[in-house]
């Protein structure tokens, strides 16, 4: 629940069918706004991107999926450099440990990724970020300046941060967004091109266990997840945490659709992602097979 007066303001910029339409809209693109649209919406409130993003997290945090914690979160991450918003809600799963929730900063940040997303600049949620996701941002290229905000206040990731511990701690010299890690895709297996992709563009630089999984529905159309590691292990995306909060963007839940095929295709010499989303699987779907293909 956000609090009475934001909700007021929020209120008073957005009608209930301006939030019904905007919500609309980020389902049929999995919770991107394009650059097109957020100028559109930057000229018809008149106000700064800044004003927008905090008018819009209504909206974000409307594809929360809650059914534990009670409380909904949203998030908006937003890269500058191309003028996109990339929508984030918190991801429970009732039949999981409290570990395989995705918070809303992830969501954002993950849907920023897999949309091609080189770099966010500004992050605005609708509570302040609790440690575990203040460290996955962390991970991010650009988090030296990362500017987080709030709805009654604008900070830094460095001031919610100080004295961090990060990728350069590990000796590794680059970071989540960056280009293309180059990982190999090479395996007899027949998968899609597009599965190959994601493999090739995850990001697991301390463990080497490039990951990633393709989601078939029958009438949803298809959901790719990608491992997302971090520094301090715990905040790691896994690509079925990854897969299945792009599915809640669409304003799906895993027990919503019929699943043609989930595969998942991660490197041989350290693979670790098959419990996981072995576990989702059998909590939700009892006649689907994970298909699991080392590389």
């Amino acid at each position: 629940m956000l609090p009475l007066v934001y909700d007021e303001y929020i209120m008073a910029v957005l009608t209930p069918h301006q939030i019904e339409n905007l919500q609309e809209q980020a389902k049929q693109s999995r919770g991107h706004l394009s650059h097109l649209i957020i100028s559109d919406l930057l000229t018809t409130f008149h106000c700064d991107i800044e004003t927008l993003l905090k008018t819009l997290l209504p909206v974000a945090a409307s594809f929360s999926q809650a059914p534990i914690s009670q409380f909904n979160v949203g998030a908006i991450a937003y890269d500058e450099k191309t003028g996109s918003a990339y929508l984030g809600a918190n991801l429970e799963f009732t039949h999981q440990a409290l570990n395989q929730a995705v918070h809303a900063e992830q969501a954002a940040i993950n849907n920023a990724w897999l949309n091609g997303a080189r770099s966010v600049s500004l992050i605005a949620i609708t509570d302040a970020p609790c440690g575990h996701c203040r460290q996955f941002m962390n991970e991010i290229a650009g988090a030296e300046s990362l500017r987080v905000l709030l709805p009654t206040q604008e900070t830094d990731l460095k001031a919610l941060l100080p004295s961090s511990f990060g990728p350069l701690d590990l000796g590794n010299s680059y970071r989540l967004l960056d280009s293309n890690t180059g990982n190999a895709t090479s395996t007899s297996e027949a998968l899609s091109l597009m599965l190959r992709e994601q493999l090739s563009l995850a990001y697991a630089p301390y463990s080497k266990n490039a990951a990633a999984v393709e989601v078939v529905t029958v009438a949803h159309g298809t959901f790719y997840g990608r491992y997302a590691e971090n520094a301090a292990y715990n905040p790691s995306l896994s690509p079925m945490q990854s897969a299945l909060s792009q599915l809640a963007l669409a304003g799906l839940t895993i027990d919503d659709v019929e699943l043609e095929s989930v595969t998942l295709v991660e490197s041989k010499n350290g693979f670790n992602q098959k419990a996981v989303a072995q576990a989702v699987l059998d909590s939700y779907v009892a006649d689907i097979t994970l298909r699991h293909v080392l590389v």
